[in-house]
């Protein structure tokens, strides 16, 4: 039994680093075929198959931090700015309209920006407003839409 067992081990390992050969041809109509047998008819050609990339999973694992850093980032971002809680209801009425004024100042300011952009600009001056809008997006969703 274990002889056995041997035999078709050896005999998955070792078909396994064969290739199959792959034929291409197009037919009258003008489709292409691909098949691991030739067709009947001339005019088709061997297809040379190349090495299936392999990626190591020691990449995978560092993809992997990069990532996880990525998100911690973000969550450090939001968490950035604690803000005190309002102890009254007239507290939190005041805490409420300074946060609306400072999401339509953000807001306002994102559309000026947009104005410049579709102005036209120079590559220097569209990369700053590029930047400024990024920052100010970034502050936007952390204070208004996030919270």
């Amino acid at each position: 039994m274990p002889r056995i067992l041997a035999c078709f081990v050896f005999a998955g390992i070792y078909s396994a680093s064969l290739q199959a050969e792959v034929y291409s041809w197009t037919d009258r109509e003008g489709i292409a075929h691909f098949s691991d047998r030739p067709p009947d008819t001339e005019g088709h050609q061997k297809l040379r198959m190349g090495q299936p990339s392999i990626v190591p999973m020691s990449e995978n694992l560092e993809q992997e931090r990069r990532v996880r850093g990525i998100r911690d980032d973000v969550r450090n971002l939001l968490s950035a700015r604690p803000q005190a809680a309002p102890t009254s209801d007239s507290d939190l009425s005041e805490a409420r309209a300074r946060r609306q004024q400072a999401c339509e100042q953000y807001r306002r300011r994102l559309s000026n920006i947009q104005s410049e952009l579709r102005a036209g600009y120079t590559n220097k001056r569209g990369n700053t407003l590029r930047r400024q809008r990024r920052e100010l997006s970034q502050q936007l969703s952390r204070d208004c839409i996030l919270r």
